[in-house]
């Protein structure tokens, strides 16, 4: 008698295994749609704040005047330093 419960408990408990199983895989397949789109929607929504800052940035500046001159960016520098050391000739030894 005890037998027979513990057997029919084991694939009462299978089955509901079973069932859970094909159930969740059922639901996120009907469910994934719509959390891709929620997804890409708030990810559209981020870097498109992010570009209208951008934008908003840039319509800031002052407009130039005419003749007016702006450098934007630092010019670059080839000095040496010519204080470097003295040169020292060796020779290898084997």
């Amino acid at each position: 008698m005890i037998q027979q419960a513990s057997v029919n408990g084991l694939i009462r408990m299978i089955l509901i295994i079973i069932l859970v199983y094909y159930g969740i895989k059922i639901i996120s397949r009907l469910l994934t749609p719509f959390l891709l789109k929620y997804v890409s929607k708030k990810a559209e929504e981020r870097f498109g704040g992010q570009f209208g800052n951008f934008q908003q940035q840039s319509r800031k500046e002052p407009s130039k005047k005419e003749g007016e001159v702006t450098i934007d960016k630092m010019p670059n520098r080839k000095s040496s330093n010519k204080e470097v050391g003295e040169y020292v000739d060796y020779e290898e030894i084997d």
